[in-house]
């Protein structure tokens, strides 16, 4: 275990430039996410024309993909604001494809008597779906929302490849420096992310039960 007594510092560097990453892209995906399922459910049809516009394009371009428009593109029209940043939109904005149909799914299982009801009684669309509709909508999503961000812990190994010196670059600095370890260093940065995967289906977990309809 020399891997891991030498190096147990830069280890938890890794995993808090991971979870970093987590951080700022799942809250940007979630905000966006947001703004575009609520476009697709939009009355106006322009705006259900660019929501479906968005999750066309950006669930169907692979993650590397943007990651590398991001990385070289942004800066050479002037939009850099550090690798990190610029690396996080990319998976924040892929990631919020995924989060805005999660949340039309929401939508959907909503009855369309309640927003019926809003309307009945005059409220416009805006104020229906974040008193009415929006509430019981992320009570549907918790399970779909979690294997989305899931899904985004995973894809953070995708930095290591552009520098970003989260665990899985940690990881193959590791196995440059004890190629005989090799195989408790897998296991090791593995376990991490399973910890982290596994917080992440406890808190949905709790929510899930929090929120739960008698």
């Amino acid at each position: 275990m020399d891997w891991l007594t030498d190096n147990y510092v830069n280890i938890l560097r890794g995993f808090g430039e991971t979870l970093r990453l987590l951080g700022v892209s799942g809250a940007l995906a979630l905000v966006v996410g947001t703004l575009v399922a609520l476009a697709r459910v939009s009355p106006v049809p322009i705006l259900r024309g660019v929501g479906a516009f968005y999750v066309t394009i950006f669930r169907n371009t692979p993650l590397l993909v943007l990651i590398l428009i991001a990385y070289y593109g942004l800066p050479e029209i002037g939009i850099d604001f550090g690798f990190f940043i610029n690396i996080s939109l990319a998976m924040g904005t892929y990631t919020a494809a995924f989060v805005a149909e999660a949340i039309r799914s929401g939508f959907n299982g909503v009855p369309l008597g309640q927003a019926e009801a809003a309307r009945a009684i005059g409220m416009p669309f805006t104020q229906s779906m974040r008193h009415i509709v929006l509430p019981q909508a992320f009570r549907l999503v918790v399970p779909p929302m979690a294997s989305v961000y899931i899904a985004l812990t995973k894809n953070t190994s995708l930095a290591a490849t552009f520098g970003i010196a989260e665990a899985t670059f940690r990881m193959r600095g590791l196995f440059n420096d004890y190629a005989s370890q090799m195989i408790q260093i897998f296991l090791g940065i593995s376990l991490g992310y399973i910890l982290i995967v596994a917080v992440i289906s406890w808190v949905a977990s709790a929510f899930e039960r929090r929120w739960a309809v008698a």
